[in-house]
């Protein structure tokens, strides 16, 4: 209860201060590519249940049919808008909306498309889909220049797959098992640092043996 009161109070309070920026920015989005202002996604919320996640569009129309549904380094799909967007990760304020609507946390496991919740393992799925997604968490911290990673491999499905989403589940896990509001306070504080090119180490990184 005092963490879906916390999120309405911030996330009211977010929407009303920076309304006049987010006009702007949408503004910006409408005349930098044709296409609609806001991105919607079907993400896996808590309980398995499904929702339309919201962002900035950062990609030109149709891009989930011109390549996959990862981003790899320079994707040629990114708008010019869309880059700055992406690396300050302004295109995630919408999701404060979300947050309004009850479908999301300011601080959560991040919500994955359908294609990468079937592959989570049963006790990892009951753990992570228990609590709300979440607009930031310690995995978006860790993986902040995951496109980059991605961008160094042959083959960027599977290493996300195989690497890259095993060690966010085990972020996601640990957070379950120790959330509480300081700890989204300090969530929050890290990857505000993060945004601003701070060197953030919020929780080591799961060793190469590690299984969600």
């Amino acid at each position: 209860m005092a963490k879906r009161l916390f999120d309405l109070v911030l996330a009211a309070l977010a929407l009303l201060l920076l309304c006049v920026p987010l006009l702007g920015v949408a503004l910006w989005v409408r005349l930098d590519s044709p296409g609609p202002v806001l991105f919607r996604q079907r993400r896996v919320g808590r309980h398995g249940r499904p929702f339309d996640i919201y962002k900035f569009r950062t990609m030109v129309v149709d891009a989930q049919a011109l390549g996959p549904q990862i981003t790899i380094g320079a994707d040629a799909r990114i708008t010019r808008a869309g880059r700055w967007l992406r690396r300050s990760k302004v295109d995630e304020l919408p999701q404060l909306l979300n947050v309004l609507r009850g479908d999301m946390s300011l601080v959560g496991p991040r919500p994955e498309v359908p294609r990468y919740v079937a592959l989570y393992p049963p006790d990892v799925r009951r753990a992570v889909l228990g609590v709300r997604p979440g607009i930031t968490d310690l995995a978006s911290i860790a993986f902040r220049d995951e496109s980059s990673q991605l961008a160094q491999s042959t083959d960027p499905e599977r290493t996300y797959v195989e690497q890259i989403l095993p060690a966010k589940l085990d972020y996601a896990q640990r957070y379950v098992h120790s959330r509480s509001l300081w700890l989204d306070l300090r969530i929050i504080a890290w990857t505000i640092l993060a945004i601003l090119g701070r060197p953030v180490n919020p929780a080591p990184a799961p060793g190469p043996g590690t299984k969600p």
